[in-house]
């Protein structure tokens, strides 16, 4: 059944692996075969089929020896934010940035390190963002990606490739990261499901810094019960990481699985509080992307959740308050790549000094450098107090708004992005506009609670639309049950593009 490969999930491959009706090595050769016929989305970066075949070969003896677990031999893809043992997976690290252009990582990072001893195979990296800064996958140095839906627009960002990919049904899955919406807003944009989980559930060692205090792993597939599988092979402390949480691995299938008291199974969500900020329903907000998650809402209070209105008071501050916390950050993190120990070195320069200011002006993007810029504008003496120790005095009063909506209920719903995914080049000049697309999907990420998107309809020209569900910290269970619930009723994460 190798050739059915490509419209299996995560969970429906993983059933057909421990049946013995395909192998690992059947669906990798079928996966990397498609990848290729489809290069003209940019998902891909890298493959290496002789490291991605070993793997799979090793993980159906191991099926054979009785020893599976529940993701071995279930090809996947990592954003090429996370960095991969080149020893291991013959595959570069680069961020998608020339700074890091063929770098060669020593070491796996946890994330990529869990999946694989869970038995997953490595197929290649995903195109991203350079760094993880963008919100349409313009920004990478290797080149766009494009939106399988409609190859003129974007995909969303940063990690539009693993979205695509995804959508696609190039791979059955991938990793991503959200600093400030960039699991939830790609997912959106191209149709599938993707889950943040709260900050600190995924170590961050290994992926390349943007912003510490922000970003955060998880997984992107085409369910809720595939990214149940993969976050809990993904999550657990991680000593290596210091702001890695301190709490037990958790089974979050089976949390997703688990009915809540009084429920049935016409009414699965019987007793739920989905809260409904008025702030996510602005007037500004696109008249088609409204009617989706509305529709969305709807089919929730069909399976008995009860809809109650509240208040985010501070939704409009959460994007000056995230560009002068993240650009802080990033200017701190990305300040290692001088040229000297590794990363891009310029050619021909003159003394130190000289190497030093060709070396990051030939290395780093635009965005990447007015990033930079704001960062360490905000950081330096005589503006310090007056926009960073502010902006972190409202990054808490933003979480404090939330602990009041969790008063009164139990999720909170609403839009990712005001609009769907828009034409590519459209915003290139304007980068003030891809910042405020992130509106809906910055305070939760300030808050570092878990968010995630699901695929809710489509709105103009057929593009699809996602709904955000937000939980209080380390609430992933209810956030997958809940979406688990809406996707039993529903069709539109089964929905794929024409041509794929």
């Amino acid at each position: 059944m190798s050739g059915d490969v490509h419209t299996l999930g995560v969970a429906a491959l993983a059933r057909a692996l421990q049946s013995g009706r395909l192998s690992s090595v059947e669906a990798t050769q079928a996966l990397l075969a498609g990848t290729a016929r489809h290069a003209e989305l940019g998902t891909f970066l890298v493959t290496n089929e002789a490291k991605a075949m070993q793997q799979a070969q090793a993980a159906d003896a191991r099926r054979a020896r009785g020893e599976a677990g529940p993701l071995t031999g279930v090809p996947l893809a990592h954003k090429d934010i996370f960095v991969t043992d080149f020893a291991r997976t013959g595959l570069p690290s680069t961020a998608g940035s020339k700074m890091l252009a063929g770098y060669q990582s020593p070491f796996d990072a946890t994330v990529v390190a869990r999946l694989h001893d869970a038995g997953t195979v490595t197929l290649g990296k995903l195109n991203c963002d350079e760094f993880a800064m963008g919100s349409a996958n313009e920004n990478s140095a290797f080149g766009p990606v494009k939106n399988p839906w409609d190859l003129q627009r974007v995909p969303g960002g940063s990690s539009g490739g693993s979205a695509a990919a995804v959508a696609a049904r190039l791979v059955p899955a991938a990793t991503g990261t959200d600093t400030g919406g960039s699991i939830r807003q790609p997912a959106s944009f191209v149709g599938v499901t993707g889950i943040k989980p709260t900050y600190g559930v995924c170590s961050r060692y290994g992926m390349v810094a943007f912003a510490s205090s922000l970003d955060q792993a998880g997984p992107m597939a085409r369910s809720a019960e595939d990214c149940a599988l993969l976050l809990s092979a993904m999550s657990g402390f991680d000593a290596r990481d210091a702001t890695s949480a301190q709490r037990p691995p958790q089974d979050f299938a089976a949390a997703m699985h688990t009915p809540r008291a009084s429920a049935s199974a016409a009414r699965p969500l019987l007793g739920l509080r989905i809260g409904l900020p008025k702030e996510f329903f602005p007037a500004a907000l696109a008249a088609d992307v409204e009617g989706a998650v509305r529709g969305a809402l709807a089919e929730l209070e069909n399976l008995g959740a009860t809809l109650v209105d509240v208040s985010l008071p501070r939704t409009e501050l959460s994007i000056p308050v995230y560009y002068i916390i993240a650009p802080a950050e990033a200017s701190s993190n990305l300040s290692r790549f001088d040229g000297v120990k590794f990363g891009h070195r310029a050619e021909h320069y003159a003394d130190l000094m000289d190497m030093y200011k060709k070396s990051r002006a030939q290395g780093f993007g635009p965005e990447v450098k007015r990033r930079i810029m704001i960062g360490t504008y905000v950081l330096s003496h005589g503006y310090y107090d007056a926009y960073y120790v502010q902006a972190q005095k409202l990054r808490r009063m933003i979480a404090d708004d939330f602990q009041a909506c969790f008063q009164r209920c139990d999720l909170i719903a609403g839009p990712v992005a005001p609009t769907v995914a828009w034409k590519l080049g459209e915003q290139g000049d304007d980068p003030l506009q891809a910042y405020l697309a992130d509106i809906f999907t910055l305070p939760a990420s300030l808050a570092g609670l878990p968010g995630m998107s699901v695929p809710a309809g489509f709105g103009a020209a057929g593009m699809p639309v996602g709904l955000q569900l937000i939980g209080n910290y380390f609430e992933e269970g209810a956030l997958l049950h809940a979406a688990h619930a809406l996707q039993q009723a529903t069709d539109h994460h089964t929905r794929v593009p024409s041509g794929y």
